[in-house]
């Protein structure tokens, strides 16, 4: 049976000691084994990428990214030796779920036409997290995994940054260790500015993230990405590393794509403390622009990244083979 291998994440490549093949029932000898063996263990992501007719990833860039030393965890050779085998196609998300005009979890319900609701939303979460309560001051958001793959800890260095340009900052998640205490610390100290919840509460989620004026995502690598998707439905501007599927679908302010309608969001390359703290600095002065902000948010609120167009993508891919 012909079959497609999507990845989600290259970084997980199913590794085990190379004599488990013998538990489970594996007879590998010649191309067989070399298909599982990965510097003396096996890795079934490798047995995938060899076997299956077709390789797909969750974003046209990262597809292109895996291709890489940076970005291949050591399967880069393999994945460029399928050539036009290989392809990307966005994830998609459900609007039934991630909608303002509809989302219980909201204080008040808003829309692209009238977002009243969001300024209601946001001076409600600021009270709710002891901040000051000012529709004018910027506020920050992160819903995410805490680790360094997703650049928390870049985030932390800047935190001084943020901070001085009068933002506040809200965080909900879970992830390494380290990182965590470095947000209970950052929250400890300045309680009128940072929140950090530890864990996942999706309700919560949807909350910040109808609150927020922006969403940080400044990730190492991400394959795909969703937060910031469901950041642009809710008026909510994402704040990207441009990166795998960020990189496609965060389209970063400048007089050219304002002029164009086709801004989004704000978006730096390196995977620096400078790189980021400069976002944010931009990212601030924007804000205290209301006619470009609005702007920005009417055209991120109104574009379409439901699984229509994804799940035609997927059955063209998989009636090719």
């Amino acid at each position: 049976t012909a079959t497609v291998f999507t990845i989600h994440n290259l970084a997980f490549r199913g590794l085990f000691p190379l004599d488990h093949h013998t538990d489970l029932g594996l007879l590998i000898s010649g191309a067989d084994q070399s298909a599982l063996e990965f510097h003396g263990q096996l890795s079934f992501m490798k047995s995938a990428l060899v076997h299956a007719k077709r390789v797909n990833a969750v974003s046209p860039t990262y597809a292109r990214e895996i291709c890489t030393r940076e970005f291949g965890w050591g399967l880069d050779g393999l994945l460029r030796g399928r050539g036009s085998d290989l392809s990307g196609i966005l994830n998609g998300v459900d609007y039934s779920i991630w909608d303002p005009t509809s989302d219980p979890a909201l204080p008040r319900a808003y829309s692209s036409d009238n977002l009243s609701g969001k300024t209601v939303c946001k001076l409600q979460l600021q009270a709710e997290m002891g901040f000051t309560v000012d529709a004018k001051v910027p506020l920050f958001a992160v819903v995410s995994r805490l680790t360094s793959q997703k650049g928390m800890d870049l985030l932390l260095a800047v935190l001084p940054t943020l901070l001085a340009e009068g933002g506040q900052l809200v965080v909900i998640g879970s992830g390494d260790a380290d990182v965590e205490a470095g947000f209970r610390a950052a929250a400890a100290e300045h309680g009128d500015a940072v929140s950090v919840y530890l864990g996942y509460d999706d309700a919560l989620s949807h909350r910040i993230i109808a609150a927020a004026d922006v969403l940080l995502v400044p990730s190492r690598f991400e394959p795909c990405g969703l937060t910031q998707l469901y950041a642009l439905r809710y008026g909510t501007l994402p704040l990207v590393r441009r990166i795998g599927g960020l990189a496609d679908t965060v389209v970063a302010i400048s007089a050219e794509t304002l002029r164009r309608g086709t801004a989004n969001g704000f978006a730096f390359d390196d995977a620096s403390r400078r790189a980021l703290a400069a976002c944010i600095g931009e990212a601030c002065a924007v804000f205290r622009e209301p006619a470009v902000w609005h702007q920005v948010q009417q055209y991120g609120m109104a574009q379409d990244f439901s699984w229509a167009d994804s799940a035609a993508r997927y059955e063209a891919l998989y009636r090719s083979i």
